[in-house]
């Protein structure tokens, strides 16, 4: 299996980030388009990204910002987001060869996404949200976004992933499941979003479990609500959603928050014989 670790905000630097996935025999970052310095023009600066990554034997995987919102009703903002989605996707192209170098070539080089749940209208007696109002205009959002991006990736050795984060909305479902009718798109499983919530997400993700290509891997909790704890301090069946995700074979971010629980975790997985 391939594990990497996340964008650690304690690490100021692409340098410490490398030099940590390195010591603790990790195959690969997943650079984070919400930090300041992992925005559209650096993630561009591919020779760079190669050159670091070349020496420590490692590559590359891609998270989207998370305030992404394609269907967004304001149209100069829309376009931004696509914008940022097609030079992104042209930059982890270009960052393919690494993966085929240090990584596994059977597994597509990754974009993960999250989906926005836009904004609600508070009533009296309920909440409503913008996009299940208007939802003919949200999903030609999404069948312009999914087109928009087969023609970017094209012939490319690249997916988009869509995690689950706080529930699906039911609208948000109908989305994914167009995006999954394109062989551009699969799911990521974040495993502790899911524990913290309840696991609501669970019966959608095993529904389209031949769609998952990405695991996030951290343990969490639902009482008290946590995640992002390291391997080994939640209430999580750890070895049950790694065998699931060896099964689909689909690569691990180790997605602590800390440098010391992402060692703790790297621990873990060696104690058991999985790292």
């Amino acid at each position: 299996m391939q594990f990497g670790m996340p964008t650690l905000i304690e690490n100021r630097s692409l340098e410490d980030n490398v030099a940590l996935c390195s010591e603790l025999g990790l195959q690969f970052i997943e650079l984070n388009m919400n930090f300041p310095e992992y925005q559209t023009e650096y993630l561009e600066q591919t020779d760079r990204l190669m050159r670091l990554a070349e020496q420590a034997g490692i590559y590359y995987t891609v998270h989207l910002d998370e305030n992404l919102n394609i269907a967004d009703f304001n149209q100069l903002v829309s376009e931004a987001y696509l914008e940022t989605v097609r030079r992104a996707i042209a930059a982890t192209v270009k960052l393919l060869p690494l993966r085929d170098r240090f990584g596994d070539k059977t597994q597509p080089l990754i974009l993960n996404m999250h989906m926005n749940h836009g904004i609600y209208i508070t009533l009296p007696d309920r909440k409503v949200q913008m996009y299940e109002r208007d939802f003919e205009t949200y999903m030609q959002s999404f069948e312009a976004f999914r087109s928009k991006c087969e023609e970017w990736i094209d012939d490319s050795d690249v997916m988009i992933a869509v995690e689950n984060t706080d529930g699906f909305r039911e609208y948000e479902k109908k989305a994914i499941e167009h995006l999954l009718d394109s062989t551009r798109f699969g799911l990521t499983w974040d495993i502790g979003h899911s524990k913290a919530i309840g696991e609501k997400d669970v019966p959608f993700l095993m529904e389209h479990q031949n769609s998952l290509i990405h695991f996030h891997i951290h343990d969490g909790s639902e009482k008290p609500q946590r995640n992002h704890l390291a391997l080994g301090d939640g209430e999580i069946n750890l070895k049950e959603r790694l065998n699931l995700a060896e099964s689909r074979n689909a690569r691990c971010v180790l997605e602590t928050k800390t440098i010391a629980a992402l060692k703790q975790s790297a621990r873990w997985l060696r104690r058991e014989m999985i790292l």
